[in-house]
């Protein structure tokens, strides 16, 4: 990261080169998501794999699946969901507090609601090197309390993963990422560094805003999705609230892997041999699966893959 994360770290904005808005789809088994990378338009933006904005109220939800070969973190913006795996992990995510979880080698496991109404978050995936791919699962909690947070000139920020503002998260991130979540009062402007090489996106949670430059801004509201120009300069976000409502959007950054991706649902290996043998390994309960041959959730349901 680069040694100061303050606004003169900045000196060129990178530029919007996208941006679509994350209509709804089911998912699950009755949840609804909002899914911008990940889907047709944005299959892949390494090391991104997916980000989906989640709605889910009981009885839906995601009961047992599996996972191979990346990570998983999940974000909760309202209400609360229970987790629970086959290695006898259970625990309940609530409103703020973050879960990034290390599939590796393999998981299986379910995310199902823990409170009334409507539970609501944002997960992303992120791919792991194939170097990394069949490391042990792990996991990193932090409740709401203990994210590091800073405030300066109108601008908050919950460093869920990197540095911002003069706040650092102590997340390991076996793929170096960022992620930021970024509230904006009126008037307020933000200069926001963004390692060089790095890819990196805006997703709007709410309000609206502009983001670019002064000379080609881009102005974006609620579930859209920004992808920043990488190259040819541009060494940090600007963005700005001009409206009258605050403006809250995460920022997300990775290192690019630059490998070959081979994905078939949960599974995300590097060429179609490796998946052709995870499903072999996960339908014989074999090399990271063993344990997934007896276990159920308390939800006693499974998604069948």
């Amino acid at each position: 990261m680069p040694e100061r994360e303050d606004s003169y770290a900045v000196r060129d904005s990178r530029q919007v080169v996208k941006k679509f808005l994350a209509r709804p789809q089911h998912e699950g088994v009755g949840a609804i998501v909002r899914r911008s990378i990940g889907r047709f338009e944005l299959k892949y933006f390494d090391p991104f794999l997916a980000l989906d904005e989640f709605s889910v109220t009981a009885p839906a939800g995601f009961p047992d699946h599996p996972h191979r070969g990346f990570e998983t973190v999940t974000y909760m913006l309202q209400g609360a969901v229970l987790h629970e795996d086959f290695e006898g992990h259970k625990g309940t995510i609530g409103a703020g507090d973050v879960q990034w979880m290390t599939a590796g080698r393999g998981i299986v496991h379910s995310e199902m609601p823990a409170a009334q109404g409507t539970q609501k978050g944002l997960q992303l995936w992120i791919n792991l090197s194939s170097k990394h791919k069949m490391v042990e699962p792990r996991y990193q909690e932090i409740a709401s309390k203990d994210i590091a947070e800073a405030s300066n000139d109108g601008v908050k920020v919950r460093v869920i993963a990197g540095e911002a503002l003069g706040a650092k998260s102590p997340v390991y991130t076996v793929t170096p990422t960022m992620y930021l979540d970024f509230t904006l009062k009126p008037g307020a402007q933000l200069r926001q560094p963004i390692p060089a090489r790095w890819n990196a996106f805006v997703y709007v949670l709410e309000g609206e805003g502009g983001f670019g430059s002064a000379t080609k801004p881009v102005t974006a509201s609620a579930h859209q999705l920004l992808l920043l120009s990488n190259g040819g300069g541009g060494d940090g976000l600007e963005a700005w609230n001009k409206s009258l409502k605050p403006l809250r959007f995460v920022l997300v950054g990775g290192e690019p892997l630059g490998e070959p991706v081979a994905q078939l649902g949960p599974f995300v290996m590097n060429t179609e041999e490796e998946i052709d043998r995870t499903v072999d390994d996960f339908e014989n309960f074999v090399n990271g699966f063993e344990k997934a041959r007896h276990w159920r959730s308390e939800s006693g349901i499974s998604l069948g893959f």
